[in-house]
């Protein structure tokens, strides 16, 4: 699901935030900023990039090792999620409990492959990873933090808990509940969060006297900044578009709304369910720290610190704005990343990475997406080429 905000916590009634503060660029810990400048980073996408049959060219290429992932999957969740990501239907897959395992596992296949039958040396060859939302797991999983299974099995349990939540919440209020993107023009973006928290009552500059009159409103969050131009709305979906006549007739935007392929509010106050269970499950899962490759954490939008770091971070995921587009821009404009390779199903490329990064003169022009077989030799010779040819620091 393309979707990143820019505050360490969500906001709660009384507490005000800064814009100016969100859209900063991070800075990183000492550790971190020791290391030379990085190169290339590996992503993977989050919720909403399932489809029936994501597997499938993968099956017809790489029968063996596709139907020996599929049979570890189902083995550690014990029930045959093959069957739906292969067959289906949609109203199966799309359920969170199995999209969520089903888009990590997949995920992990690609990278397992292209590992295994491309020779690609992720350790020495990847300097970053990163992961949207649900991507963080494969991306904890990819750099050596945690084990496969502990990973597909907290994430599991965490969609369950997450559709059990929002299933609760649809018989309590009787209101339907998923998230919205809204789009707008880039240099419009500060301005369109500052009166969005208005708003939601959780702002610090003054509306007119109209506006102002009206009762914040309730049971909605900022979910994630994606890029600069787009922003998530998560909570209920009447109260998002309550907000959004609200800023059309009152707050002088007027942003493009896309409803997501989610019918859970991810990332509001209504996952704090699932924020306790992670606090709770992962203090029996092993992690490695510091693990092989440096990981960027969703809420921070930087790299995990410690073991303890890590354990409360992906706890708040649940419930945090995700700083997707903070975490882009460190990496770029900070850390001089040049090469951006998304991996797992779907378009994973620059649809979560955006325009403003790459900018390579070489076939993809520094973003690639491996979404299927054919585009892997591709994308390796273009990889070759701009490690060749970038060397030089962040201008």
């Amino acid at each position: 699901m393309l979707c990143a905000v820019t505050f360490r916590r969500p906001p709660s009634p009384g507490r005000c935030l800064a814009t100016s503060k969100m859209l900063r660029t991070p800075s990183a810990p000492a550790s971190f900023t020791r290391r030379k400048l990085l190169h290339t980073a590996l992503f993977f996408p989050g919720h909403g990039v399932q489809r029936v049959g994501m597997a499938n060219t993968w099956m017809d290429h790489f029968p063996q090792k596709t139907t020996h992932a599929l049979d570890e999957m189902d083995s550690i969740l014990g029930f045959k999620l093959s069957r739906i990501i292969l067959d289906g239907p949609n109203s199966k897959l799309n359920q969170t409990e199995n999209a969520q395992p089903a888009i990590m596992a997949v995920s992990v296949l690609i990278l397992r492959i292209l590992e295994e039958e491309f020779g690609f040396d992720t350790k020495s060859r990847v300097d970053v990873m990163l992961g949207h939302s649900l991507g963080e797991f494969s991306a904890l999983v990819a750099a050596g933090y945690l084990q496969f299974a502990d990973a597909l099995k907290l994430v599991r349990r965490r969609a369950e808990v997450m559709a059990r939540c929002t299933r609760q919440k649809v018989e309590q209020s009787g209101e339907s509940y998923g998230m919205v993107a809204l789009i707008c023009e880039p240099d419009r973006l500060e301005d369109l969060l500052k009166t969005v928290y208005d708003f939601l009552g959780l702002g610090t500059s003054r509306l007119d006297d109209t506006s102002h009159a009206m009762p914040p409103i309730s049971n909605v969050m900022v979910a994630n900044i994606n890029s600069p131009n787009q922003i998530v709305l998560s909570g209920s979906i009447p109260r998002i578009k309550s907000l959004l006549v609200q800023l059309r007739q009152f707050g002088g935007h007027d942003p493009r709304a896309v409803r997501l392929n989610s019918d859970s509010p991810f990332h509001s106050p209504v996952m704090s369910p699932a924020s306790d269970y992670m606090r709770n499950a992962i203090e029996d899962v092993d992690i490695t720290f510091p693990g092989m490759i440096p990981c960027i954490s969703n809420v921070s939008a930087l790299p995990f610190q410690s073991k303890e770091d890590l354990t409360q971070l992906l706890s708040r995921q649940c419930t945090d704005t995700i700083r997707w587009w903070d975490s882009i821009r460190y990496l770029h404009q900070e850390r001089g990343v040049r090469c951006w390779i998304g991996i797992g199903p779907g378009k994973v490329g620059r649809n979560l990475v955006g325009k403003e990064v790459g900018r390579v003169d070489t076939k993809g022009g520094g973003v690639w997406a491996i979404c299927n077989p054919r585009e892997i030799e591709e994308m390796m010779v273009a990889l070759e080429e701009t490690r060749k040819s970038v060397d030089a620091p962040v201008p």
